[in-house]
């Protein structure tokens, strides 16, 4: 697979590139890169073109600086610049838990860039109704990011990200994905220090997403943490015609985990007229 360059915002922004048809981007999480979908690469590529890009910071290519831009609105903006520079038109936009988040406040800013959106485990809650459960689940979403801070103002990136992944999907399930995945999130683990020192994301509202108007799909697994429900849920009641669909058996990492099951999903999304 080569790997593709554009410049754009001032950057050089790497993708993959491949597959005729109708341009997806594909959009990484957090501790990842454009590897984050190469298990997914055959099934959409068959069908679709399949674009996925390695946002800023992320991936084995040195920093534009010293990581000070590093924020969810920079990846926002740069994401928008890339299909614009790419001269894509609208495209259909797949992202995954951070780059789910990229994606939605995207879509918010540049509505016209985006045919249709699924997004799996997205993690902006700016728009929930607070209630005691919501409460509930973020002290226990914060608990698990605050063992991965910790670790990692320790320097200990690589226990950093063991932990944070053990503790959004379930003790274990870091040492049970491929070598690829784990090589490519430990390769990740430098951008840690940026992802706690981030400034908060943007605040967006229950208006904001009622005023989109393309096909979106909030996808959450069925075992996953209740935070992560909590924020789809609450996305699809305020989005004209989006679909909330849970997943059995599946947590945050389902797209490592069983990445045909994920890519058949993400088909038949793209599918649906």
């Amino acid at each position: 697979m080569v790997t593709n360059k554009i410049q754009t915002r001032e950057i050089e922004l790497s993708y993959e590139d491949e597959g005729n048809g109708q341009p997806v981007v594909f959009v990484h999480g957090s501790i990842s890169d454009s590897r984050n979908w190469d298990a997914h690469r055959e099934m959409v590529t068959a069908q679709y073109r399949m674009i996925a890009l390695t946002q800023r910071y992320f991936g084995p290519s040195p920093w534009p600086d010293d990581g000070r831009n590093f924020s969810i609105q920079t990846h926002a903006d740069d994401l928008a610049a890339f299909i614009t520079a790419l001269r894509l038109d609208r495209v259909a936009i797949v992202g995954h838990s951070y780059g789910g988040t990229v994606s939605l406040v995207m879509a918010i800013s540049h509505p016209e860039l985006v045919d249709r959106l699924f997004l799996y485990e997205f993690s902006l809650s700016t728009f929930v109704e607070e209630s005691v459960d919501f409460i509930r689940a973020t002290a226990e979403y914060l608990e698990v990011l605050g063992a991965g801070k910790a670790l990692t103002n320790r320097g200990d990136t690589e226990a950093a990200v063991e932990i944070l992944m053990d503790g959004v999907n379930g003790v274990g399930s870091f040492q049970r994905l491929p070598h690829s995945v784990r090589s490519m999130m430990q390769q990740n683990g430098r951008t840690l220090p940026l992802v706690f020192a981030a400034p908060p994301p943007p605040s967006i509202t229950r208006e904001d997403l009622s005023k989109l108007n393309f096909p979106t799909s909030f996808v959450v697994g069925e075992d996953t943490r209740a935070f992560y429900k909590m924020v789809s849920k609450a996305a699809s009641q305020y989005l004209p015609g989006s679909k909330f669909i849970e997943v059995a058996n599946a947590r945050h990492l389902w797209p490592h985990q069983n990445p045909a099951a994920f890519s058949r999903l993400v088909q038949d999304f793209l599918n649906d007229c």
